[in-house]
């Protein structure tokens, strides 16, 4: 198991993922007020209309990455001690659908996985787009089963396409060897499910080429 390193502590970790939930919705929202005030200044019934489209693209976009981080970052709050599976594939297939490049496979056994695993899932999702700068194919396997000592989820997150992008420090963060002057709002998720699969006894591993990124958890249920 890897200890995390005392610099690192909890304390800055939620900041920098707070971090990385302001730059993620800047975006989205930014747009927003930028259609309102051009929406206020527009009379051509044309140009309003297409404002309005774009409006409405904004506040989706801001809807989905806010339902991506109450599940990938926050408690969960409204579900048990486990997830529907619906809720995870409903949230990445919204982001991956707003790529318009990448296409998204599943392959889920059961209905539901514990809030830890469904984490883990997102947070490799996201990863696995990220990578995808090209698009692509993003492949998600996600089941839990019998481990032979306990139930555990085992995930396996891979991303395929022309050309991979993937930060070495995103890697550090995810096998628990990155610097604690290296952690950032980029790899403070990857830092954060490593000390989640850490503290239950589990890992992630990850494998990357020119065109394929691969991503694997295993994390015993509790």
């Amino acid at each position: 198991m890897t200890i995390a390193s005392p610099d690192i502590d909890s304390l800055n970790l939620a900041s920098l993922l707070c971090s990385r939930l302001c730059h993620d919705l800047l975006s989205p929202v930014g747009a927003l007020s930028n259609g309102l005030e051009l929406l206020a200044e527009e009379k051509d019934p044309e140009m309003r209309q297409r404002c309005f489209e774009l409006l409405e693209q904004s506040a989706r976009a801001s809807a989905d990455k806010l339902r991506f981080f109450r599940l990938a970052f926050g408690a969960g709050s409204g579900f048990g001690e486990t997830v529907p599976l619906a809720e995870p594939r409903a949230v990445i297939d919204a982001l991956a659908g707003g790529n318009g490049r990448i296409t998204v496979n599943w392959a889920l056994a059961g209905d539901a996985m514990p809030k830890p695993a469904v984490k883990a899932l997102l947070n490799l999702a996201m990863i696995g787009i990220e990578a995808l700068v090209r698009g692509g194919t993003l492949d998600i396997a996600a089941e839990t089963r019998d481990a032979g000592e306990g139930l555990a989820s085992e995930i396996v997150v891979r991303a395929a396409g022309a050309r991979i992008a993937f930060d070495p420090a995103v890697g550090h963060a995810l096998d628990g060897t990155i610097a604690p002057d290296a952690l950032s709002s980029k790899t403070a998720p990857a830092y954060m499910i490593q000390q989640l699969a850490a503290a239950l006894g589990g890992g992630l591993q990850y494998h990357v080429a020119a065109d394929t990124l691969v991503l694997g958890a295993v994390l015993p249920a509790v």
